[in-house]
């Protein structure tokens, strides 16, 4: 028989966010791997079939991230190779800062392999609901913190920008938890190029249980370096300009919506 791979996500508050098409994805696989946020949710998972596995043994501190997400790949290649209806499990959406997914599918569907992703509920879809930020309103921009610093990204400051994965912000081994004041003073500088010092952010971390409690933190954004930060937390910055409007561009719109007048001034 042909094995094939669905990846899933389970979302990102515990047993609300999972969708009944991921959760029979998991239910009916012959072998179901787990990459979630803690043991806990792991163990709500592998209630859903007997034969699951977790992906965490793979990581190991001081190790290269680049190195265990090839491992992981390998592992979910070579299992639906073998023959086996693979789900893998991802806490969130599977296809959001979750590379090991995006490499399968791509190497499975070049063996000519079933493989396909279903969407699930993220971080990011949780900070809108809970921050009652609407990304049409103003727009957002999204970086990896570390990507951030890394390379010459552009800023709009009309629009949100949320940094996600600030604790780790300017880790170039991809091989630490967590950097420090030092790094983080880096990210800061940078910011203040284009923000005030006394500018309000946001450190963001979603609810992960039905019980617990969001982190809203409000900071001015001189402060970020002495503030406690994780892999979960994100930085939102809100806008502080106001969106500059295009009048040469609104002009040509005005002549398309308005014939009558096109005709006038020719």
């Amino acid at each position: 028989m042909s094995g094939s791979l669905v990846c899933v996500g389970v979302g990102i508050t515990l047993g609300a966010h999972i969708s009944p098409i991921s959760r029979s994805h998991i239910e009916q696989a012959d072998k179901v791997y787990m990459l979630m946020s803690d043991g806990f949710v792991e163990s709500w998972v592998a209630s859903m079939n007997d034969n699951c596995e977790s992906l965490q043994p793979y990581y190991d501190e001081g190790k290269s991230r680049h190195s265990t997400y090839q491992e992981m790949t390998d592992e979910l290649v070579s299992a639906a190779q073998s023959g086996l209806k693979v789900v893998a499990a991802f806490y969130g959406h599977p296809g959001v800062f979750a590379c090991v997914s995006h490499k399968a599918i791509a190497k499975l569907i070049e063996l000519d392999i079933p493989a396909k992703m279903e969407a699930g509920i993220s971080a990011e879809d949780c900070l809108y609901a809970d921050l009652a930020i609407d990304p049409g309103k103003s727009g957002c921009i999204h970086y990896e913190a570390s990507q951030f610093m890394l390379y010459k990204r552009a800023i709009d400051t009309a629009a949100h920008l949320i940094l996600w994965q600030v604790g780790v912000a300017g880790d170039v081994s991809l091989s630490k938890y967590s950097t420090g004041e030092d790094y983080t003073q880096i990210l800061v500088e940078l910011l203040l190029t284009y923000y005030p010092a006394d500018h309000e952010v946001i450190l963001y971390e979603a609810r992960t249980l039905p019980t617990s409690k969001m982190r809203i933190e409000k900071i001015d954004l001189n402060s970020l370096t002495s503030a406690r930060l994780s892999m979960q937390t994100t930085l939102v910055i809100p806008p502080c300009t106001k969106l500059m409007p295009n009048n040469e561009l609104r002009e040509k719109l005005k002549k398309l919506d308005n014939p009558s007048f096109l005709t006038l001034v020719q």
